[in-house]
């Protein structure tokens, strides 16, 4: 069947960018988006927390945040699906309007504070017969919370039966609770708290999402108080609050700013962290993601896996082909038999079994 979003895409784009959400939403729920054809080359097979997934194109957190069509999104190609961010109690968020386009740009504006139908409604969702491929959860503390630690202590006894790794969201702009673990002590307190926690015979591995907004000595710091407590993984990046001066669009608005201006930020950042840890953990990388070459880019500089959302607003799922496409050319332009070999290659990063 042909892709219908090049169709779909002019009369979403004339909605609020919710409403046209909801809809694309919906539309996933009653099957009404055709799969994508199975593209996956051995190539760009990975292994990521000790798993075989046949390909490393994922669908970033924010997209699906309420477990409605996760299980529908691997036909849409993904190797692997994050949901949320989850919340312990239901919150509406921030008012609206809240989500803006920048078409020229192909960027988005998020100022959404985590609306979530809370933790109950999500396992609820999330029962029953286990996803296809792996699945993330990316946890998130109530704004009104008085000790976001204990949102994300109970965040994770919750889901630790559901998922294969669980997302410390601790560098979200848009919300009162979203960046105060970008405090070295905090973050120490947390992950000691985290580190308690009984996650079940097989525990999920455990990844924290980081800012692009952190300064070169906060980074370290960060990174440093991670790896001592023996984190799984670290995912690059959350969106920005900075608005570069190549912006068309108007960008005043407030949030946090996602797709193609955020691709050289956050890998910039992303090589960054891939130095500090030493490749001894694997990294995801997420972050203006719209093209075979890009999702390379950020291979090279350190990322065992890549996550896509904004693009998808621009290019529908048939991007998710693209990509995974260029990616298997790419490797083979540049003699990579497998992508493994080709992870942290731009900055000499040392590769681990992971």
């Amino acid at each position: 069947m042909a892709d219908p979003f090049p169709f779909a895409k002019p009369f979403l784009h004339l909605l609020d960018p919710e409403r046209a959400h909801e809809l694309t939403l919906r539309a996933l729920e009653t099957n009404l988006v055709p799969p994508q054809p199975p593209v996956d080359e051995p190539s760009i097979a990975i292994q990521l927390f000790g798993r075989r997934l046949a390909s490393p194109v994922g669908l970033a957190a924010g997209f699906d945040k309420n477990a409605r069509v996760f299980r529908r999104m691997y036909a849409q190609g993904f190797g692997f699906v994050e949901i949320g961010g989850v919340t312990p109690r239901p919150q509406r968020g921030n008012p609206r309007p809240r989500v803006f386009r920048l078409p020229q740009d192909a960027a988005v504006i998020n100022n959404m504070g985590f609306p979530s139908d809370g933790a109950e409604t999500v396992v609820r969702r999330l029962g029953g017969e286990r996803p296809p491929g792996m699945l993330g959860v990316n946890l998130a503390s109530n704004g009104d919370s008085a000790d976001p630690a204990a949102d994300f202590v109970g965040l994770v006894q919750r889901f630790s039966a559901y998922a294969d790794y669980l997302t410390l969201d601790i560098s979200c702009p848009n919300s009162v609770n979203g960046k105060v673990f970008l405090d070295p002590p905090r973050l120490r307190e947390l992950m000691e708290r985290i580190a308690a926690v009984d996650r079940g015979p097989m525990p999920p591995k455990l990844v924290a999402k980081f800012s692009p907004d952190v300064d070169d000595a906060l980074l370290e710091q960060l990174v440093n108080i991670l790896m001592e407590a023996k984190i799984d993984g670290i995912s690059v990046s959350n969106t920005t609050v900075e608005r570069p001066s190549t912006l068309r669009d108007d960008a005043s608005m407030k949030g946090g700013l996602s797709g193609r201006p955020l691709f050289a930020l956050s890998t910039g950042m992303l090589a960054k962290v891939a130095t500090l840890t030493g490749g001894a953990v694997p990294l995801i990388g997420v972050g203006g993601i719209a093209s075979g070459p890009q999702a390379y880019e950020k291979i090279r500089a350190g990322a065992t896996a890549v996550q896509v959302y904004t693009g998808l607003i621009y290019g529908g799922t048939a991007l998710v082909t693209r990509i995974k496409r260029e990616l298997a050319v790419l490797l083979m332009r540049d003699g990579y038999g497998t992508l493994s070999e080709a992870v942290g290659t731009a900055r000499s990063v040392r590769k681990v079994s992971l």
